[in-house]
């Protein structure tokens, strides 16, 4: 695979942070508010300013392809095909999104975006770009995973429009990424994933635990507290199977099955001991974390009425974290720090997207 000739003409400014009223997290919108709100940014001369429409009232495809026809009549004109890059936005903390990630959302022309995507990351999307919500939560979504398929064809091959699927985490990691790219590349559109830092990596890091740690953990293991189509025996299979009191168990959208997965474990083996968190929202202001036990870890989340998305992390490195050790000697096992933010740079600029484009020899497109 050839390396791109152009080096990255990007550079932070430590003068031109956001405004602290722009970096602080807001409460949260409710959709209906967020399809008015504004998502411009000022670039210092008034005409220039633009304005995010968003779209999350469930419009059919064909009705969200006329409007953006509407919008932006020049995008056909002057391109040919256009293409989708699925792009993870981290865990929530926007210093955490990676340089690939900002450059297309400032160059993206229609935006679906996910329920777990922050709004401190929406603001860093090109103004007067398509926003699209597609959302889905627990027995509740805004709209199917095939409708979703088919917007994103829609907006590239069928408008010639740049298309940018923002994602929480990483695109592949529970997120789906495989198959909306598997459905894209069966119909011919272009399809490029963006990683992102998965909630695993960025949550274990904010709080201090190491996910493998030389004499304690020797392997992580992924797992999700969800089946597919409600595939009890499945999961079961799944939560078996990671028995292993030398690996790093971390279960993301585990709240809500989380005491059938400490039965599991523990009738598999797995000490009640072992030192356990749940972390509501990691590596955002409004972070929660319950230390404790794995036997004690569920009753204690309870207590501590923690809402989704809680990532679950068991196995011996917790009781490396300093929060671990602090909840021992208190007997405080509810934390609520908020995670610690830098200021978002601006970057001075949009940066084009690199033309140079190369595929690799397993048929994936890449940057």
């Amino acid at each position: 695979m050839r390396c791109a000739q152009k080096p990255l003409n990007t550079t932070f400014s430590h003068h031109l942070s956001l405004p602290r009223s722009r970096i602080a997290r807001l409460p949260l919108l409710s959709h209906s508010r967020l399809v008015a709100a504004s998502a411009s940014r000022s670039t210092g001369e008034e005409e220039n300013q633009g304005q995010n429409w968003y779209q999350e009232d469930g419009s059919s495809g064909e009705t969200l392809l006329q409007l953006f026809r509407e919008k932006q009549p020049e995008i056909e004109s002057n391109k040919g095909p256009g293409a989708v890059y699925l792009v993870g936005t981290g865990p929530g903390d926007p210093g955490l999104l990676t340089l690939k990630a900002v450059r297309l959302m400032q160059t993206a022309h229609v935006v679906l975006y996910d329920r777990l995507v922050s709004e401190d990351i929406l603001r860093l999307v090109n103004p007067g770009a398509l926003m699209v919500y597609v959302g889905k939560q627990r027995s509740y979504h805004t709209r199917t995973q095939q409708e979703i398929h088919e917007l994103l064809r829609t907006f590239a091959a069928d408008a010639g429009a740049t298309v940018v699927r923002l994602k929480g985490g990483d695109p592949f990691v529970f997120g789906r990424g495989g198959e909306e790219a598997e459905y894209l590349q069966h119909r011919g559109v272009s399809v490029f994933c963006v990683p992102g830092i998965t909630a695993a990596a960025g949550i274990s890091a904010e709080l201090g635990i190491p996910l493998t740690h030389r004499g304690l953990a020797t392997s992580v293991r992924f797992l999700t507290g969800h089946a597919r189509e409600g595939g009890q025996a499945a999961l079961d299979e799944s939560i078996a199977t990671a028995v292993d009191p030398h690996t790093t168990l971390v279960v993301y959208m585990g709240l809500a099955t989380l005491r059938r997965l400490i039965t599991e474990l523990t009738e598999g083996g797995i000490d009640g001991a072992t030192p356990a968190a749940a972390i509501e929202r990691g590596t955002t202001p409004e972070q929660r974390i319950v230390w404790s036990t794995l036997e004690q870890l569920a009753d204690e989340a309870d207590a501590a009425t923690l809402q989704s998305p809680t990532l679950i992390i068991i196995g011996k490195v917790v009781a490396l974290a300093l929060g671990w050790q602090q909840a021992q000697l208190t007997g405080k096992s509810l934390e609520v720090p908020g995670a610690h933010h830098l200021p978002f740079p601006v970057l001075p600029g949009v940066v084009p997207v690199p033309e140079d484009l190369v595929e690799n020899s397993s048929g994936w497109r890449m940057l």
